[in-house]
């Protein structure tokens, strides 16, 4: 075969790959090292994306099954500051709306609860023991965990259900009639137990008594402490503009009327600026990756002067040269991109079964992760690719 034979012939996209990957294989640690570095950043990137995904998936879902028609009135402040009460009439009135389809209450009672008589009164573990209407955990979205919710019997005696904390609080594992804790200087026993409710997160931290039983025998004045309001979902901001002039005529101004669907994706936003912060961290780790592939690439070159030379001779092209080596640098970017999406969605199923989140890693993330390693690899090869080509086959050659 002729010089000239030689000099005409090209590569075929099977050959560059070829060619670029017996390089990598005869530096197998070098070339680990420097697709990690590129992995670490493209998972990173991805993992962030991907549990902030699943966690508004979750979010979603949560709000899907609660319903974001929810609103809550409470009882707000007066022009000096001093704190002010909802009518004991604000349920029946705020029923009178015509798009509200449920009502119902709650009212924090002064008395506080323990797990036994022997525990001093400093230390309640700030829980607050409430009273609470039959229909609440409907309304609200609350499930029982263990053992039942109160009914037409249960609220007039001593029974209470726990929030979700305070059964840890007071130790609770499980209701039952063996299981009683000390309220208001008497016995109550634990009839059921509630899981977190999302939308009502005070009700976590509450011992929920029969109102009939928090007036009779804990001084409950009556007056309500929270209303939550189920309304159609056409109607829920023009519901919550009368919700504080009709639960308290006189003082509409000292009532306090909030969405607690607003407040789960108020702390999603939040989420994001961290997101955001972690995404930039993620990116600043791919840079290192890809000054690293460049840092492989120019000493390669450096280290195979001799091999350029003897293919510059045989006839090899500078151009074939130059795509020898940017495909090598192509190659190692697409390795540490391909191993950090697998990584990366490993972290992102990892964490979201902890959270109990379902797995969601989007698809524009992960192929934007491999471009992105693709376009970090095109850059960090470009000047050990030209610096390769430029040399002479008798430079190359003389080299030791």
């Amino acid at each position: 075969m002729t010089a000239t034979t030689l000099t005409s012939a090209r590569l075929r996209p099977r050959d560059v790959v070829r060619v670029g990957g017996a390089g990598l294989r005869a530096r197998p640690l070098r070339v680990f090292l420097s697709a990690l570095g590129i992995a670490i950043g493209i998972a990173a990137m991805l993992g962030v994306v991907g549990i902030s995904a699943s966690s508004q998936e979750d979010l979603n879902r949560q709000l899907e099954s609660l319903g974001t028609n929810l609103l809550t009135v409470s009882p707000g402040q007066d022009l000096f500051g001093a704190g002010s009460h909802l009518p004991a009439e604000a349920e029946g009135m705020i029923e009178q709306i015509a798009p509200v389809t449920s009502v119902t209450a709650t009212g924090t009672t002064p008395a506080k609860v323990y797990r036994n008589d022997h525990i001093p009164a400093a230390e309640s573990g700030s829980i607050s023991v409430t009273a609470a209407r039959l229909d609440l955990p409907h309304d609200v979205g609350a499930q029982i965990v263990s053992g039942t919710w109160l009914n037409a019997a249960t609220q007039r005696y001593p029974a209470t259900v726990l929030g979700a904390k305070a059964a840890d609080r007071l130790g609770v594992v499980r209701a039952g009639p063996d299981q009683r804790v000390w309220l208001g200087g008497q016995w109550f026993t634990v009839v059921g137990v509630l899981g977190a409710a999302p939308l009502a997160p005070e009700l976590d931290t509450a011992a929920l008594i029969g109102w009939p039983v928090a007036e009779e025998r804990l001084d409950f004045d009556g007056y309500p402490t929270t209303i939550y309001a189920r309304a159609e979902e056409a109607s829920v901001v023009a519901v919550r503009d009368v919700l504080g002039p009709t639960a308290n005529p006189e003082k509409p101004n000292e009532v306090e009327v909030s969405r607690p669907s607003d407040v789960l994706a108020a702390k999603q936003a939040t989420d994001a600026t961290l997101n955001a912060l972690l995404l930039g961290l993620g990116g600043v780790a791919l840079l290192v990756g890809g000054v690293g592939v460049a840092n492989t690439m120019v000493i390669s070159v450096l280290e195979r002067r001799a091999e350029i030379g003897l293919r510059r001779s045989l006839g090899a092209t500078r151009g074939q040269i130059r795509l020898q080596f940017l495909a090598e640098s192509l190659l190692l970017s697409a390795i540490g991109g391909v191993g950090g999406v697998v990584l990366g969605i490993g972290v992102t199923a990892a964490y979201a079964g902890f959270q109990g989140w379902p797995a969601i890693v989007p698809v524009w993330a992960m192929l934007g992760g491999v471009l992105a390693t693709l376009v970090i690899g095109g850059i960090a090869g470009f000047y050990p690719a030209v610096r390769a080509a430029r040399m002479s086959p008798t430079e190359a050659l003389a080299t030791p």
